[in-house]
């Protein structure tokens, strides 16, 4: 029976599955591994990482836009019930105007009244604009940012031995 080969440094290796009724085994040692296999292992692990970071920006994307989307639907309920009732309003302070200011001529209140809406429209634009700016594009950053600092690892390994690879922060290529 072989001796059992000493655990990684590089962190533990996944057991894989055995069928059932046996025993399962542990991989060899990286030393004891063929460069065929050590290659699968690194091309199998990185399409793992990729999948993930495809994985966290879907998430990021989607979470971003479902809180565009409740704040639009609520903002839009609320100005419907805004514009009901501020038709209401308007329009009794349009009689107001006519009876109080005009000496009960009907059309200079309603005019007045148009002018104020346009206002309110504009400053209501301008506010909707700003909004829908400062969310949009749903961008995932923290994806992105992932992706980046991936590529600065492996453009680094390219030149360093694998035991040299620490597991601290990761400066920028170039730096020093």
């Amino acid at each position: 029976m072989p001796e059992p080969t000493p655990a990684d440094p590089h962190g533990p290796e996944p057991t894989p599955t055995a069928a059932p009724g046996s025993q399962p085994t542990t991989p060899p040692s990286p030393q004891g591994r063929s460069v065929g296999e050590l290659v699968f292992d690194v091309s199998e692990r990185t399409s793992s990482l990729i999948r993930e970071e495809i994985e966290l920006a879907k998430t990021e994307v989607s979470e971003k836009v479902g809180k565009i989307l409740r704040g639009s639907v609520v903002g839009i309920a609320a100005g419907t019930f805004a514009f009901l009732a501020l038709i209401l309003v308007m329009e009794g302070f349009a009689w107001l105007l006519n009876e109080e200011v005009f000496d009960g001529k009907s059309w200079p209140g309603f005019f007045i009244e148009a002018a104020l809406f346009l206002l309110i429209a504009a400053g209501a634009g301008l506010f909707a604009y700003r909004s829908v700016q400062a969310g949009a594009p749903p961008m995932p950053e923290q994806a992105i940012e992932e992706a980046k600092l991936t590529k600065a690892v492996f453009e680094g390994e390219e030149s360093k031995p694998v035991s040299n690879v620490s597991s601290g922060p990761v400066s920028k290529v170039g730096d020093k």
